[in-house]
């Protein structure tokens, strides 16, 4: 395994990026072969990964957690992944730019729903068939089937067990305004995909109405999901409004006093496997979506703490009813609501991303 991290400047705005090309979703050269279904399929497609002998993956998911996958992978197939890894938002840029070139490196990518939507929206993507589909919920899928979600991301409430009685624990977001929680609620800064998807979901009058209530409340925000984790474990923010559990589970796991719930309605954001249209390697790429999806890939994906998307690997992760956020939100209406949040929750100062 290979792995190059970029250090690429400033990712573009997303307004600039989403403008369509034309003719943008016209078959790729290699549709036949990602969608087959036939009986050869899947020996046809490790014959020519292993002709091609490398797939150029470009993620975001840490070097730490996917090292063990790329090494099951060279292991199981002999074929090697060389990975180029960085922010979403860099993966993104760096995708665009290569592509407006006329350059065509990458094979496939495993990256966060948006950024992958915003690939699709530029045509820069292939519809595939694997046959791990069946394992996955429907929740996996957008409409075009352009990328697939391997992962989820859960937001969920946590709360510090030394702090916090379980009668006092969060039945529904409305809760969460109790004036018990004044001073004593954290939020993480960057939310805004999570607060909107909560807000269209009550209606956008009575959302907002009750976010202005939680915002009257002094609620602590800080920047970063592990941080915010990790101070409601110290105790020092009782209670958190979102937070990915998985990142909670492991606290738990480690014998923290913390635990996680999921509210109605629980939003993820989708992380997925997508294949490039123009890929230079596409049976690598293709057997690369295949093993990602797989029982196999699916399990070491758990074993770093995330949430696989199958429902043939077990975790008590996803034993909810969820919702995706939808990445027109991000794409599209990131304007709007990162103003309504900056408002309410950082006194009109810019929104900062900072790391997970």
């Amino acid at each position: 395994m290979q792995v190059q991290t970029g250090a690429v400047r400033r990712p573009f705005l997303f307004a600039a990026l989403l403008v369509l090309l034309a003719g943008a979703q016209a078959a790729g050269p290699h549709q036949a072969l990602y969608l087959s279904q036939s009986a050869e399929r899947d020996q046809k497609v490790l014959d020519g990964a292993r002709a091609e002998r490398r797939a150029v993956v470009y993620t975001s998911l840490n070097t730490k957690d996917f090292y063990p996958i790329a090494q099951a992978f060279e292991k199981k197939y002999g074929v090697k992944l060389e990975l180029w890894r960085s922010s979403s938002e860099k993966v993104l840029q760096r995708a665009l730019t290569e592509a407006r070139a006329g350059r065509f490196t990458v094979d496939a990518f495993e990256l966060n729903g948006p950024e992958l939507e915003a690939l699709y929206r530029e045509g820069l993507l292939d519809e595939y068939w694997s046959p791990h589909f069946k394992t996955l919920p429907p929740a996996a899928f957008p409409r075009h089937r352009h990328y697939v979600a391997d992962r989820f991301n859960f937001f969920t409430i946590a709360y510090n067990t030394n702090l916090v009685k379980p009668s006092e624990v969060p039945n529904s977001y409305e809760d969460l305004a109790d004036p018990r929680w004044t001073g004593r609620l954290g939020f993480e800064a960057s939310d805004t995909d999570w607060f909107a998807s909560i807000v269209k979901y009550m209606g956008e009058e009575k959302g907002l109405a009750l976010f202005r209530r939680i915002a009257g409340q002094r609620p602590q925000v800080r920047t970063g999901h592990t941080l915010i984790g990790g101070l409601v474990a110290s105790g020092e923010v009782p209670l958190a409004a979102a937070i990915y559990n998985h990142a909670a589970e492991h606290l738990v796991v480690s014998g923290a006093p913390i635990r996680w719930k999921a509210l109605t309605p629980t939003f993820g954001r989708p992380n997925g496997v997508a294949l490039a249209k123009r890929a230079q390697r596409p049976h690598a790429a293709l057997l690369f979506a295949d093993f990602m999806l797989s029982p196999d890939g699916q399990k070491l994906i758990r074993a770093a703490n995330r949430v696989p998307a199958s429902s043939a690997v077990e975790t008590n992760l996803n034993k909810f009813p969820f919702e995706m956020i939808d990445p027109a939100i991000v794409l599209d209406e990131s304007q709007k609501w990162e103003k309504l949040w900056s408002e309410l929750f950082l006194k009109g100062q810019a929104l900062k991303k900072g790391p997970d």
